[in-house]
């Protein structure tokens, strides 16, 4: 399978209390980025042909919080290596060496860690390699809780990756990651970003975005006009957007400043080989207030 896939995204940023009227804000960009399993034969497109076309494509966003997804630990620990800017949290999502992870990449002038820690999705989340409902695989969510070192405010960043197989898995995924963020976040805002395998108007889309309850979808927000197939971050025939930037609803006593997102496609891939037309990325920025929440 020479396909591969790079970004699917969702970021969902709750911003809990009011903001003053005359808020400053700190700008985040957020970049989610599905780098596909190191171990895959993919021939001209394979790992070591393609490794330094991921960092020089992270290298000219220049993230403030990246998330990965199939990120392998030699994979991980290639892109530390070469991003020695970025403090790194990752966990396997299976015991011992060789699993997936959600890695989280997060620039050391801007944050600090203030707490870490990864849940697994099924009904014991804590319980590691736990699968339930329909899922083909041990899936999870990684987070971190970091503080801005220019304001001292803390927010919550997790990042995760649904399965591609189960439909009730993902939908059940989606709940709990509510549940459990809510709990783990308190007052704290929270950044998710995540490949979520799934569609606007799916069931996981819509619990995430639940107009009640759940969170906006900033990059439908900015760019109201759908736009297939630019909007497209996928590397198959699957003709919508994967890639979600949200963020809490508005609220008349909040006072939020315009997002943006970028969701379109960019060719990635083997230098020589033969390129795949569907590569996505997509990056949002969000405001992290500087005055009291």
């Amino acid at each position: 399978m020479k396909s591969l896939l790079l970004s699917l995204t969702l970021c969902l940023s709750a911003l809990t209390n009011a903001f003053a009227a005359n808020v400053n804000f700190e700008e985040i960009s957020v970049m989610s980025f599905n780098i596909r399993y190191g171990t895959a034969k993919d021939g001209d497109n394979a790992w070591p042909h393609r490794r330094d076309i991921v960092i020089e494509t992270i290298q000219q966003r220049a993230p403030d919080l990246l998330g990965l997804q199939e990120a392998i630990d030699f994979q991980v620990e290639y892109l530390a290596e070469k991003l020695p800017e970025y403090a790194v949290y990752s966990v396997s999502r299976t015991p011992g060496p060789g699993g997936e992870s959600c890695a989280i990449f997060f620039r050391r002038d801007r944050f600090e860690n203030v707490d870490e820690g990864t849940f697994w999705l099924s009904e014991k989340p804590d319980e590691v390699g736990s699968i339930s409902w329909d899922s083909s695989l041990p899936r999870i969510a990684s987070w971190v809780k970091l503080r801005s070192k220019a304001s001292g405010k803390q927010l919550l960043y997790a990042n995760t990756h649904f399965d591609h197989k189960g439909s009730v898995a993902r939908a059940e995924s989606a709940k709990l990651i509510r549940s459990q963020l809510a709990t783990i976040a308190g007052e704290t805002p929270v950044v998710i970003t995540g490949d979520f395998n799934c569609g606007e108007g799916s069931a996981p889309y819509t619990t995430l975005t639940d107009p009640n309850e759940g969170y906006q979808d900033t990059f439908r927000t900015a760019n109201p006009n759908q736009d297939l197939p630019n909007e497209i971050t996928f590397t198959g025939q699957r003709a919508h957007r994967l890639g979600l930037v949200l963020r809490s609803l508005d609220h008349p006593q909040r006072r939020h400043r315009p997002l943006s997102g970028e969701g379109r496609s960019i060719p990635l891939g083997s230098r020589t080989g033969l390129l795949h037309p569907d590569f996505g990325l997509l990056k949002g920025f969000l405001p992290l207030p500087i005055a009291t929440w």
